[in-house]
């Protein structure tokens, strides 16, 4: 693709970030309130300023290239840089915050979402929280769907999510180390226990996030993923899980945090395993993040360390 001598223009990244947030020109168009032809033509226009091609377009809408996603990610540095100088010597008001996440099911990315909206100064934020499957949490971030992902990795699937990252054109982030603990109801007989072990589990129904078509044992959300289980359900969001904890006394697997403000019927029980579990987010490799992305991981951060876990990384 040719490169124009043309600067790019703030106008421009604003409508690039707003394309690439509804993966349609079209859908751009109509949030903006400007003509669909005039951001067509601004797309490529920018294209042909950049000299690359940073949008694949088809009947279905546009996804981002591999370029695309980088210059996304320096677009809105550009753009939320701007707005704070706007801010400082224009007296123009705080902008509109954006953030997006995606994790596997953990209360602590949740209480560390809900101290930061609490904390911001923003009047006005679109923030989006997604729970979702592993293979989802990958793809959110490839496609900046989301800006920064929540999973674990352990020595079983580690050389597969580890490949599938760097495919993706991601890498991981060590935060800390969990020992496994059961999740279940207060009401459980095993809830009075220090520990337990997998035979004080065999007669229990084994809870599961379900991981939908890429049900493959590396992208379960609980260790021992392989191991069989007489009494198996798959739920697809926490709010299920915990309630079949309590209504079937059921258990499912994870790291021990458990939130009694947003989960106050559940209790973690150490599990007498010789496993560990690493929990990290996944980021873009060589795109920064911004700067509602690093306030987020700050509080993931002291969320965590609240619960006396030593972390892995600093900011």
């Amino acid at each position: 693709m040719r490169r124009e001598s043309r600067g790019i223009t703030l106008q421009q990244l604003h409508y690039f970030i707003e394309v690439a947030a509804e993966g349609s020109i079209t859908g751009a168009a109509e949030l903006l309130y400007v003509a669909q032809p005039t951001m067509s033509a601004s797309m490529k226009d920018l294209e042909n300023r950049v000299g690359r091609t940073l949008l694949v377009r088809s009947a279905r809408g546009v996804t981002l290239t591999g370029e695309g996603a980088e210059f996304l990610g320096y677009a809105r540095q550009v753009v939320e840089q701007m707005s704070l100088l706007e801010q400082r010597y224009l007296g123009q008001p705080p902008s509109r915050r954006l953030l997006g996440v995606s994790a596997q099911h953990y209360s602590f990315v949740v209480e560390a979402f809900i101290r930061m909206v609490r904390s911001g100064e923003a009047e006005q934020y679109e923030f989006s929280l997604r729970e979702t499957r592993t293979w989802d949490i990958i793809e959110d971030v490839r496609t900046l769907r989301s800006e920064v992902g929540v999973l674990y990795r352990n020595d079983f699937n580690r050389k597969v999510i580890d490949k599938l990252l760097r495919d993706s054109g991601l890498v991981f982030h060590p935060l800390f180390a969990a020992l496994p603990h059961i999740f279940i109801s207060r009401q459980n007989p095993l809830a009075s226990r220090e520990r337990v072990t997998l035979d004080d589990l065999a007669d229990l129904p084994r809870l599961t996030f379900d991981q939908g078509a890429n049900n493959s044992f590396y992208f379960a959300e609980e260790i021992l993923s392989t191991r069989s289980s007489k009494r198996e359900i798959r739920v697809s969001d926490r709010a299920t899980i915990f309630n079949l904890m309590i209504g079937l006394d059921g258990y499912t697997i994870s790291t021990g945090i458990i939130s009694d403000d947003l989960d106050p019927e559940i209790v973690a029980i150490p599990l007498d395993v010789d496993e560990s579990i690493e929990i990290g987010w996944i980021s873009h490799s060589g795109i920064p993040l911004t700067a509602q992305a690093q306030r987020y991981l700050a509080e993931v951060r002291a969320v965590v360390a609240d619960y006396g876990i030593e972390l892995l990384d600093s900011p």
